[in-house]
């Protein structure tokens, strides 16, 4: 066949009839054959051959590996169970971290408890006659339950701890992608170092327990969104999770001290008392700090008061946080003032001193600080 019959053979091959449409990957390989047929043509007859030996043992070597390479399994990572690892990017809602130490075995935390405050002479008496009434015995274990969480600290190896920490960080910020879990990146949140697990000193986990209850309710996420916003307020501003850490701090002595014993006898329940009461607690401190222009350097004398003011009436600030959220569900102005904190927010700064409720000195005889 000449050289000119060829062509027109091929060119005839590559019509498209009438009607009939070119995908552009079908346009794209024949467009390869073409410029293929090309080359082969300038190969002189005596090479031909050779040639096409050499490629009859290529493709045999490429389907025998592309057909070893399809046998082989995929291998997943190693990080631990594949239904943790196939959760560590989710959001983990309060209920959820919650059964989590419902499950492990937390024996040895709970021998470290103290569930009352240890009250001797005057004060034992004074307690007895005008104090608050006593947890009933059958709400004793779950204030036990949460008393233990206190004890626990962060185990930065645990999927669900971590994904407790990345909740709290996406919810504060917005991000919709995972975080170490040590970085600088905890500072602006509030955290005193790279490590959050430092940071919990006289709370545990039961601090990021709150954290995330507070973000992960839709009627309390507004109040922690506005409460971080203010803390980043470029005058008033202080370390938004060292703050909760404290008002955490504040609940437990609150729970040992029996002050929310009356509460939880009237709901039966003592979790969500918790849980009202901390955020409540928090409320207070934000409205204050607000309203009286506290900076960082009022923290210590404002968490001093905020403590004396909720052990003492702690149903008065448990009222106030039903009135905010019942505000919230009709679209009010929250309390946090008009303006919602809407003024120049700047990051935490490192440089600034923070005074704990660890770091005073207790103000009476009626218990430690610490758990």
């Amino acid at each position: 066949m000449s050289e000119k019959s060829c062509s027109f053979h091929n060119e005839k091959e590559l019509r498209v009839g009438q009607g009939e449409r070119m995908s552009a990957g079908t346009l794209q390989h024949m467009t390869r054959t073409t410029v293929a047929l090309s080359a082969f043509r300038g190969i002189p007859l005596d090479l031909r051959g050779s040639l096409f030996l050499i490629i009859a043992v290529v493709s045999t070597e490429v389907l025998r590996a592309q057909e070893e390479w399809e046998a082989v399994e995929t291998i997943q990572p190693e990080t631990g169970s594949r239904a943790s690892s196939a959760q560590a990017g989710q959001l983990i809602s309060f209920s959820e971290a919650l059964q989590h130490f419902q499950t492990v075995d937390l024996s040895s935390f709970k021998k470290r408890i103290q569930p009352t405050i240890r009250r001797t002479g005057l004060a034992a008496l004074r307690h007895y006659l005008f104090g608050p009434p006593k947890l009933h015995q059958g709400l004793q274990e779950e204030r036990d339950f949460v008393l233990t969480i206190a004890q626990c600290g962060l185990d930065s190896q645990d999927p669900v701890h971590g994904r407790v920490l990345q909740t709290i960080y996406k919810k504060l910020t917005g991000s919709k992608f995972d975080c170490a879990l040590h970085g600088d990146h905890w500072e602006d949140l509030g955290f005193q170092g790279a490590n959050p697990g430092t940071d919990l000193r006289g709370a545990g986990f039961l601090a990021l327990l709150h954290l995330l209850y507070l973000v992960m309710d839709s009627k309390t996420l507004l109040l922690a969104q506005e409460i971080f916003r203010l803390s980043r307020h470029h005058i008033q501003q202080f370390p938004f999770c060292l703050m909760s850490v404290n008002i955490t701090r504040i609940t437990i002595q609150a729970l040992r001290e029996e002050c929310l014993s009356r509460e939880c006898n009237r709901q039966q329940k003592v979790i969500p008392v918790v849980n009202s009461f901390y955020a409540a607690t928090f409320l207070h401190l934000a409205h204050v700090w607000r309203t009286q222009q506290k900076t960082i350097s009022d923290s210590g004398f404002v968490l001093k008061d905020l403590e004396v003011l909720a052990k003492k009436s702690p149903r008065r600030l448990l009222k106030t946080l039903e009135i905010y959220l019942a505000g919230v569900s009709k679209g009010q102005a929250s309390l946090l003032g008009a303006k919602k904190c809407c003024g120049p927010q700047a990051p935490y700064s490192k440089d600034l001193t923070f005074t704990g409720v660890c770091d005073l000195q207790p103000h009476s005889s009626e218990g430690t600080w610490l758990i």
